[in-house]
């Protein structure tokens, strides 16, 4: 394999470019959704290919193969060469790449059980087995459950003499049950909406205990049906879980990716409002919101050693102290920038380009237990799991709605309410957070499939939060 990645980098070499790098990527994944009692989609998909990355005369080129032989190997230098040719003719001939020190190694990330090694009709009946658990009663209209499991092996070399071998195994699941009554339905899920995933083995399906919560959440979608509607007032807020993950994915992940900065994605997901003059300056947050970029947090999906341009996992400070520090860069922005670059590039298998791509964002901890946080807060609702969001194209107004809500009355949790939402603004829902619980809290949310760019691509990315409590925020719907 590497002799036919190192025959497309030398054609391109040969044929102008000033730089090469590629990767050969094998990719199996896996997919089962049971849906009411019946398996309703069993997916196997397996591909492999070489996707060549050049830099002619300043313009990019980009082309791909799933035809690994010499011969395609040449042909894929070839069309990427002809692709930065055209870039050139356009007048797109200023791409430069930050200095970086080039790769090497062999990785392979640890797992006990090997999720390909569970047979596929041990999996269905599973799922089959918790689809009957919550099968609580007739107003359950819609049981559902998915496991996902996927390994991809990258091979990368340079050019510049990068040479690097990953391979990255990630599983989990989830499950939900749908409560219908009259025209009105509520759903819960477990341990997130569409589950919740990690880089390991099946042990991490086995420690989410998918069976045991499947009728808790059934029961509790039934009683929504019959729960007071979330009030439209100003509250504290106290969110955690993958309602916290969510938030930090929307409102600081996305808006601190450097492509965002110089426009790359403006005609699709939009910019950012982390402009240029604000980086080391700019009060994202009170003083206790300090935000991080961690690609090096095993277990969670954004953890890799080296990302698609063979740039080091690393750990940056993307908010300290309420103050935005860092973007998160490739080596293109990371040059732009003036900087090193953050190791924030990847790419959705063979066939796609690295661009920009959050790893696993992460809120740090306070000191808080969560029964402390409760007993402290007069007035207040707390939300765990998300159901949807809407934010503007620079990131700055939300609006976020959870599965369930908990009135919090004089220090205790009083009853649950449904339908609940919030609304705000960015950086002032940010500096109104005053209160953080403690490390033994946290929750690593894995999002399997964050999508980004034209053509679009899925990437596997993580969020550990603790909770955190956010003051006079504005929940329900709000009436003039």
């Amino acid at each position: 394999m590497k002799e036919i990645l190192m025959k497309a980098i030398e054609r391109a070499l040969e044929e102008g470019a000033s730089f090469a790098d590629g990767r050969i990527v094998r990719r199996k994944s896996e997919e089962i959704y049971v849906k009411n009692g019946r398996p309703e989609r069993i997916e196997i998909q397996e591909e492999v290919g070489l996707g060549l990355r050049v830099i002619w005369k300043g313009a990019l080129g980009f082309a791909s193969t799933n035809e690994l032989n010499p011969e395609s190997a040449r042909e894929t230098a070839d069309m990427a060469i002809q692709m930065a040719k055209g870039a050139h003719n356009a007048g797109h001939m200023d791409v430069n790449l930050s200095e970086e020190e080039p790769g090497k190694g062999s990785f392979k990330f640890p797992y006990e059980k090997d999720p390909f090694d569970i047979p596929l009709p041990d999996k269905v009946d599973f799922l089959l087995e918790c689809d009957r658990l919550m099968n609580v009663s007739d107003k359950i209209k819609v049981r559902e459950s998915i496991l996902h499991s996927l390994k991809e092996e990258k091979l990368f070399a340079s050019s510049e003499g990068g040479d690097i071998e990953q391979i990255i195994t990630l599983c989990g699941g989830g499950i939900s049950a749908t409560a219908v009554e009259g025209n009105e339905s509520q759903q819960r899920s477990y341990p997130a909406l569409g589950g919740n995933y990690a880089q390991t083995g099946w042990e991490f399906v086995d420690s989410l205990d998918l069976p045991a919560n499947a009728e808790r959440i059934a029961k509790e979608a039934e009683e929504l049906l019959n729960a007071p509607p979330c009030p439209s007032e100003e509250r504290a807020l106290i969110i955690g879980k993958s309602m916290l993950g969510l938030q930090i994915h929307e409102s600081c992940g996305h808006p601190s990716e450097a492509d965002r900065v110089f426009g790359y994605e403006t005609s699709f997901a939009g910019d950012t409002f982390l402009t240029r003059d604000k980086l080391g300056n700019f009060r994202y947050g009170s003083p206790l919101v300090n935000i991080v970029a961690d690609a090096t947090l095993e277990k969670a999906l954004g953890h890799f050693e080296y990302d698609d341009e063979g740039v080091r996992a690393q750990r940056i400070e993307l908010v300290k102290e309420g103050i935005f520090q860092n973007y998160l860069t490739s080596r293109e922005t990371a040059y732009k920038l003036g900087i090193k670059s953050g190791g924030c590039a990847r790419a959705d298998g063979y066939r796609n380009l690295p661009i920009i791509r959050m790893t696993n964002i992460n809120l740090e901890p306070g000191d808080f237990s969560l029964d402390e946080l409760i007993q402290e807060t007069k007035k207040g609702l707390l939300i765990e799991e998300y159901s949807s969001w809407s934010i503007d194209d620079k990131r700055l107004n939300f609006q976020f709605a959870g599965e369930i809500g908990w009135l919090i009355e004089d220090g205790e949790v009083k009853w649950m309410v449904k339908n609940p939402t919030y609304t705000g603004i960015t950086p002032q829902f940010w500096n109104s957070l005053d209160a953080l619980t403690n490390k033994s809290t946290l929750f690593l949310l894995g999002v399997p499939n964050c999508g980004k760019g034209e053509p679009m691509q899925a990437m596997y990315v993580g969020h550990q939060v603790p909770y955190a409590r956010f003051q006079n925020v504005k929940i329900g719907v709000m009436k003039r």
